[in-house]
């Protein structure tokens, strides 16, 4: 078993799809000139959704009756299966680091939600060695996006209703804003800063309706206040960022979410809240492009098999002999971002890091064992495809989906530390060192405990 692992571990790390992340991840080390156009990234990624999408569909299709309940049932605990990864990596992160409430809710967040990138990588060394999974599991990939999602919008309508202030800080955070303070206990002050401290609560709120909107029209409204009287500083926006920097990284969040920042104000004042989940949230959630892509691909392949029409056979240009190199070419921009993200890892603490390295192996481990508990309820073995693929939605990290959602509610947040977690350290390991430990693990899991 071991020699197996071996074997396995060092085969994946030198594949020609990893030695492409390798030499992406390179690129901002040597400070290579290199820009990989954004519009070539999009592109890739549109094409792998769809690729994926209906190579699904066409599968889907062409299932046993059986197998839909299997498949209906695996959906339910794979999509309950993230809602509970993305609770309990909140409150890991709260017990472990010393990120904010709101950012600690963010990355949980990501956690919580799987990552597309990691599937079709997975999905590219599974094919690679030869090593079958259940031809539902794209549909899976779409399911399981959507809890991190929820869980994120969850915690932070509960930080607004307990006192979370215009910059994103909590009670008892340092930062949290002293004006708001004040108005819930003026006694503590005279008439003349009682009055001050009104004005900046009237300011604050005006942020608050306007936070929302900051991320849509590039303008970051959560420093209004600085032109503030009687020398009172500004209110920040909790990230640590500058202005510039912080409309970069939003500018980045959306090219990678297969988005853009709207510069339309028009359009931004109509997408103020009116609750946790609003309609343009519930849009953002369930019809962000990823997740749109995936379906509409999954039911094209449907459509498209239940006619006679099969367009993923072996034979096939487009679709099946061009996937691979696309995807070579996609982890090339992947090591590129993944590199470049690590420095943004330096203000959040080694324990930030040891948590993207350590959430993976733990969800995808437990990810597996609800898997295997499913899998013997059925009495039904499953391919160890299915397992590794499970394990890789759960122990991935969001960077379409869940990015696209906080930029438009969650506006107080940082940008740039989700991504660096999920990109940066948990994307990295996952594609290079977990998969080959993930096809360990389901490869002793169905030896020692083997379903009849």
């Amino acid at each position: 078993m071991l020699q197996e692992f071996v074997h396995n571990f060092t085969h994946n790390l030198f594949k020609p799809l990893l030695l492409f992340f390798y030499a992406g991840f390179l690129i901002p080390i040597f400070h290579v000139k290199l820009e990989f156009p954004k519009a070539v990234y999009q592109g890739l990624t549109i094409y792998l959704l769809l690729a994926i999408g209906w190579h699904g569909g066409e599968e889907l299709a062409g299932l046993e009756p059986a197998m839909y309940r299997q498949a209906a049932g695996f959906m339910v605990i794979g999509f309950v299966t993230n809602l509970m990864i993305g609770l309990v990596a909140y409150k890991v992160l709260r017990w472990t680091t010393t990120l904010r409430h709101i950012d600690a809710a963010t990355v949980a967040g990501f956690y919580g939600s799987d990552s597309a990138g990691t599937f079709v990588t997975a999905m590219g060394v599974l094919t690679a060695g030869h090593i079958a999974f259940a031809p539902y599991m794209p549909v899976m990939l779409a399911i399981m996006e959507i809890p991190g999602c929820l869980v994120a919008l969850y915690l932070v309508s509960k930080m607004r209703r307990t006192g979370m202030d215009a910059a994103g800080y909590m009670p008892g955070e340092s930062g949290y804003n002293q004006f708001r303070k004040a108005k819930r206990a003026p006694r503590h002050l005279s008439h003349d800063e009682a009055a001050d401290a009104e004005d900046h609560v009237a300011v604050e709120e005006q942020v608050l309706v306007e936070a929302g909107d900051a991320r849509s029209h590039g303008t970051p409204a959560i420093r209004r206040s600085r032109g503030l009287s009687n020398g009172h500083p500004a209110i920040t926006n909790g990230s640590g960022l500058n202005d510039q920097e912080r409309l970069a990284a939003e500018e980045e969040e959306a090219y990678l979410s297969l988005e853009s920042v709207s510069t339309d104000k028009n359009d931004a004042n109509n997408k103020k809240q009116s609750g946790w989940l609003s309609k343009e949230l519930l849009h953002e959630v369930f019809l962000n492009p990823g997740i749109f892509l995936l379906f509409a691909g999954i039911t094209i392949g449907f459509i498209g098999r239940l006619q006679g029409e099969r367009v993923t056979v072996v034979d096939d240009a487009l679709f099946v002999t061009l996937f691979h190199g696309m995807l070579c070419i996609f982890l090339l921009e992947m090591g590129m971002t993944a590199s470049s993200k690590l420095k943004d890892l330096r203000t959040a603490g080694w324990q930030f890091v040891a948590f993207a390295l350590i959430a993976p192996n733990v969800f995808a481990t437990a990810g597996m064992l609800i898997a295997h508990g499913y899998s013997m309820y059925l009495h039904q073995p499953f391919d160890i495809g299915t397992y590794v693929l499970f394990a890789v939605l759960c122990g991935a990290a969001s960077y379409i989906a869940v990015p696209a959602v906080q930029r438009l509610a969650i506006p107080e947040a940082s940008p740039t530390l989700p991504l660096a977690a999920s990109l940066g350290v948990t994307f990295s390991y996952n594609v290079t060192v977990g998969i080959p430990v993930y096809i360990m693990i389901a490869t002793i899991l169905t030896t020692f405990a083997a379903v009849s």
